[in-house]
């Protein structure tokens, strides 16, 4: 048995924390779909399967809206902050100021980061550098854009040796192997997310969504949410 999950990239390291667990306690494998928020409300409004949703609060509020979530179901999991990476072993540049972030994005020598119309992430990340000044030439020769934030963070690991840079959402970075958080993006450029679960009004398994949202966001699970880059509201 299996409940189909749609997901945010941000949540995937958490659902693959909590899988074996919620197995041994249900019977039901986690079977999840992650990428950009907003590829993943597409597939859901595009008739997709689901039992459980894990996009930004104000998606699923909209969903609810429409009539695609349980509106009485939703409940945040907690908030994400955009941040930058390097690839382990490498030495983080200055991002603790607006002026130091311009200087060391200038230097980079190449920028991962996820699509830039669909993931929270890259949407942000494409306004930051807009407000920095980064022109669309000196742009194109440095980006390494992916369909989400895990894929940005998976191809900056493989880019050790130089001074490339990548930018997505913190938990994306914390649970990819290769790669190290340096800090969030600085004021005025910071971007905090709060994500939330809700259960799909068409949910296949609907008990095993509630047990499941109810793991992902119950006390005894609060400091392995906090490892993994979700902090409390």
């Amino acid at each position: 048995m299996q409940i189909s999950v749609l997901s945010g990239g941000a949540a995937q390291g958490l659902l693959e924390a909590v899988g074996d667990a919620f197995e041994r306690q249900t019977g039901y494998r986690i079977a999840g779909s992650f990428g950009a928020v907003g590829a993943m409300r597409a597939k859901l409004l595009a008739g997709s399967p689901a039992d459980l949703l894990i996009l930004t609060s104000a998606m699923i509020s909209d969903l609810a809206r429409q009539g695609q979530v349980e509106a009485a179901s939703a409940e945040d999991i907690g908030v994400v902050r955009t941040a930058l990476a390097v690839p382990s072993g490498e030495q983080a540049p200055r991002i603790d100021s607006a002026e130091a972030l311009g200087q060391s994005v200038r230097a980079a020598s190449a920028l991962f980061f996820p699509d830039p119309q669909q993931a929270t992430a890259g949407i942000h990340f494409a306004k930051v550098l807009a407000a920095l000044g980064i022109a669309a030439p000196e742009l194109a020769q440095k980006a390494n854009i992916h369909a989400n934030g895990k894929a940005a963070m998976r191809a900056l690991a493989q880019a050790g040796g130089g001074r490339a840079l990548g930018c997505t959402q913190a938990t994306e970075i914390l649970s990819t192997p290769g790669v190290r958080l340096i800090g969030p993006l600085p004021a005025p450029h910071e971007l905090a997310t709060v994500y939330s679960v809700g259960l799909s009004v068409r949910a296949p398994a609907p008990e095993a969504a509630r047990a499941l949202k109810a793991l992902l966001t119950a006390p005894a699970t609060r400091d392995l949410r906090a490892r993994l880059g979700f902090e409390p509201l």
